[in-house]
């Protein structure tokens, strides 16, 4: 075959194909996805790379071999972005506005009981749970035996508790 010949039927193919080709990748993949424009043109390519092989021997129409191949890279590439978001992790649900504002309720109440404490619970349960400090740790900043510092957590947690009752 002579090259020349072939040229303007590949121009006349792709003139006649692309906006049927594009209207498909459009439909199947949505109007919103910015891959469309790129899968219809690898569908254009690949056909033209095999007409001009010789891969296309006529049994069809031309319609109907470019028709077989956009469905297929159609279908790779639903496949294949598919395959992505598997593992892709599950974004976190919303939170609920009245959990939120439960939420805060709660940790306003447990501040205010924290502030009605005396000042030795209170600088025993700062250094213990926003210190982030061991019962050791906290023992020997007070001069305190860690026993003690023991008996305060509780009896401090006990009066705030207490204290969310009322």
């Amino acid at each position: 075959m002579d090259a020349r010949r072939d040229s303007p039927s590949l121009d006349a193919i792709v003139a006649r194909y692309r906006p049927l080709v594009a209207f498909r990748v459009r439909k199947a993949l949505g109007p919103a996805n910015p891959d469309w424009e790129d899968v219809a043109n690898e569908i254009l390519t690949q056909a033209i790379t095999k007409i001009q092989n010789g891969e296309f021997r006529g049994e069809s129409s031309a319609g109907t071999f470019i028709y077989t191949i956009a469905s297929r890279r159609i279908i790779d590439y639903i496949r294949q972005k598919s395959r992505v978001l598997r593992h892709v992790p599950e974004p976190e649900p919303y939170p609920d506005p009245h959990a939120t504002i439960e939420k805060r309720e709660r940790e306003e109440a447990i501040a205010r009981a924290i502030k009605g404490l005396k000042p030795k619970f209170q600088k025993i349960l700062y250094l213990y749970y926003y210190q982030d400090l061991t019962r050791d740790q906290v023992a020997r900043r007070l001069g305190l035996s860690p026993r003690r510092v023991s008996e305060r957590v509780n009896y401090a947690i006990q009066l705030v508790r207490k204290s969310l009752k009322s």
